[in-house]
């Protein structure tokens, strides 16, 4: 079924997306098939309402947040969620899961491609029904992580990209600019989760030496695996400890994929760093982005850029 279904949308493309480029034709594809899968649902979606179905996903972080936590949550508030099935340390994302497993593994590229969700990774048209935004700041807003001056969190991360060296990451400049320039207004947490900290994908995390740094020459800045390791509102898993903090945060600075959804989700302001990457073609950043939370995404596409947003809207 799904090959003959790849083979209409590849016909709607030849018809309908003549100018799209070659190497964006498959995103448009995969829309297509999206969609159409989704009619064999209508009599259970909108007429039973019945209990029955089951999410499992199986791919990277952002997707997840992206298409996979959205998806769940419209089930569950459609009264049609049975069960969800993940990644260890995604039951608190997954609150509203009555029956929620975390059995996989090892997140892969493969794992994205999910056609039984209303989207897959890039599409030419967010307008998803079947997608709601969850409220993970309701949930996870606290009186622990409370301090003088509001919270901005920084969200770096320094791994490998599309097989090669790290493209979008802050460099230990450009976070030595933003921290003198925003740590008189803001109590600044640092975030760049380590492998002991997540499920990794097919990425590599590297070493940008920056830790030690940060506690030599800006003390004053909260490193997050710091506040953990005290985890003083008791936080199940690391994931469920960034809910957490983020929930009371409404300033951030962060990167494309799972870094900058995650971000995202929390409402305030997010500049976010993408360099490259389809999300470009796509303008992901205007059309989904803002829509996990109302944020306001501010996309910049290199140092200075971020740093002009910092001027302007920190």
């Amino acid at each position: 079924m799904l090959f003959t279904l790849k083979k209409i949308a590849g016909l709607l493309i030849r018809l309908f997306n003549t100018n799209v480029p070659a190497n964006y034709k498959y995103f448009y594809r995969d829309t297509y098939v999206c969609i159409m899968l989704q009619c064999k649902y209508v009599v259970r979606d909108f007429i039973l309402k019945k209990k029955y179905k089951v999410i499992d996903y199986k791919g990277e972080f952002g997707a997840e947040l992206q298409f996979s936590l959205p998806f769940a949550y419209w089930h569950f508030k459609n009264g049609t969620l049975k069960e969800t099935k993940s990644f260890p340390g995604t039951r608190e994302l997954y609150f509203f899961s009555e029956h929620h497993q975390e059995d996989h593994e090892v997140r892969t590229n493969e794992g994205n491609y999910n056609f039984e969700l209303p989207r897959i990774l890039y599409s030419q048209n967010y307008n998803m029904k079947k997608w709601l935004s969850v409220p993970l700041k309701e949930i996870y807003k606290n009186d622990i992580y409370k301090f003088d001056k509001p919270i901005l969190v920084i969200a770096n991360r320094y791994n490998t990209e599309w097989d090669g060296a790290p493209v979008s990451f802050f460099d230990i400049d450009t976070l030595n600019e933003l921290i003198v320039k925003l740590k008189a207004k803001y109590t600044i947490i640092y975030n760049r989760p380590m492998g002991k900290d997540i499920v990794n994908d097919n990425s590599l995390i590297l070493d940008l030496n920056e830790f030690d740094w940060l506690r030599q020459t800006h003390p004053e800045v909260l490193l997050i695996q710091d506040l953990h390791e005290k985890n003083e509102i008791g936080a199940k898993n690391f994931n469920h400890f960034q809910l957490c903090i983020y929930a009371n945060a409404d300033h951030f600075i962060s990167l494309h994929g799972g870094t900058g959804t995650l971000a995202s989700y929390f409402g305030g302001k997010n500049i976010l760093l993408s360099a490259e990457g389809p999300e470009h073609y796509f303008n992901c950043y205007k059309k989904l982005y803002p829509k996990f939370s109302g944020a306001e995404v501010y996309h910049a596409k290199n140092y200075a850029e971020v740093i002009n947003y910092a001027n302007l809207y920190l």
